[in-house]
């Protein structure tokens, strides 16, 4: 029988439980998945009342002004930029934009377990040596990049879109489709019965997506309380095999660029996660329960700490730039001065990448790393005439610290 979800926390049913013979367990293990198991039945939420106490509200509010002053501020700042350099404002923008954009993608992996630094993450870019796990976060950015791309269509599609964009070539995952078996949360687990949480049966999922997507659409919530029941719900429907987690945070900033809280840049809200992530999954679970007032007070809080953590990411790295200004001596709108903004958000670079970013020749393009070395900008990481990669390590330097600040380990 079912036990339908009351208000936000979830209700249960019976489900019979099919064992895998081929499963390798315990007798134990064997023993504790006989017959039947609970899955979750989540909330329909599409017209669900959704209320927070006059605290919470105001707290999530003043977190949306500090997101849009942000994004306004580093806007600006690209601005005077391109001004003082000559240079569109989107060419000096998108440095910025990208790196807080890896360093969100590099966090919301790590929430899941998948860690990689930001030297790691930068020969990854290039497509140099680099670790499965540099792999799935760079992919996790491109994922990100595309959700964002797609906020003015949020549907379950473009939700599969990014999906598939995180995972494709993982068929384990089943790239880019709704899953098709029981899932459940518990690292020790064997099956549904002893797991700490089973979302929904799988037939209940496509049907679960369409009420979260009416959700998302709806023009009568706060914006960051929306945001974060959205998320919540997302992860309760948990509609993948693999990749929740990171699409779920993506689908919140779809949501924010959607209503224009964001604009060019995308905030480190899982930096902001990350530096509390027991009380990140506490929140999640009161949720489920009925209790929303956690993940919007874990959403608001995330938010803070993102804004001022971006903040002092970007003044770190306009140290850096200024620093690099000074001491570069080949001329304006040469290609070494041209290739200093990309070095911001893509700090190893080879031949390759330069011809590409600065649209010269490959003589050129080897001035323009000579002239960098020369001016101690950049250094050589890899050995033999092939194949030779260059660090600008000052900015792997300041990566290294946001992710300190933020809890992360590379």
């Amino acid at each position: 029988m079912d036990h339908e979800a009351d208000g936000f926390a979830i209700g249960l049913e019976i489900r019979e439980w099919q064992r895998e013979a081929d499963r390798a367990a315990s007798r134990r293990q064997r023993q504790s998945a006989r017959g039947p198991y609970k899955a979750a039945v989540p909330a329909q939420i599409a017209a669900l009342p959704v209320q927070v106490s006059a605290e919470s509200q105001a707290e999530a509010e003043d977190a949306i002004r500090e997101i849009t002053r942000f994004d306004a501020d580093i806007t600006a700042l690209a601005a005077r930029r391109a001004e003082s350099e000559g240079e569109g404002l989107a060419t000096e923008l998108a440095p910025l934009a990208s790196v807080l954009l890896r360093t969100e993608s590099a966090s919301s992996s790590e929430i899941e377990g998948v860690t990689a630094g930001a030297r790691a993450l930068a020969l990854a870019a290039i497509e140099a040596k680099a670790g499965p796990n540099a792999q799935l976060v760079t992919a996790n950015v491109v994922a990100m990049q595309r959700a964002v791309g797609l906020a003015d269509d949020i549907t379950v599609g473009s939700i599969l879109a990014a999906h598939e964009t995180l995972l494709g070539g993982h068929e384990y995952a089943a790239p880019g489709r709704l899953r098709t078996a029981q899932v459940w949360i518990g690292s020790n687990a064997v099956s549904p019965h002893t797991a700490s949480f089973v979302p929904p049966h799988h037939a209940r999922v496509a049907g679960a997506m369409d009420d979260l997507i009416a959700f998302v659409h709806r023009v009568d919530l706060p914006v960051l309380v929306q945001c974060a029941v959205a998320h919540a719900q997302f992860e309760t429907i948990h509609p993948f095999n693999d990749g929740n987690g990171r699409v779920g945070r993506a689908l919140v900033h779809a949501m924010l660029r959607h209503a224009d809280v964001t604009r060019r840049l995308t905030v480190p809200v899982s930096a902001g996660l990350l530096t509390d992530t027991p009380a990140y999954f506490r929140a999640l679970t009161a949720y489920r329960e009925g209790d929303i007032e956690p993940i919007v007070q874990q959403f608001a809080n995330a938010s803070f700490r993102a804004v001022s953590n971006g903040r002092e990411l970007v003044d770190d790295l306009e140290r850096v730039y200024e620093g690099w200004s000074s001491r570069l001596r080949s001329r304006r709108g040469s290609a070494a001065r041209r290739l200093l903004p990309h070095l911001l958000n893509q700090p190893a670079v080879n031949i390759a990448y330069v011809e590409a970013v600065t649209g010269v020749a490959l003589s050129a393009a080897q001035r323009a790393v000579e002239q960098l070395e020369e001016a101690e900008i950049i250094t050589r990481v890899s050995a033999g005439k092939r194949n030779r990669v260059w660090m600008a390590q000052e900015v792997i330097e300041v990566l290294d610290a946001f992710a300190e600040r933020v809890g992360r380990r590379g």
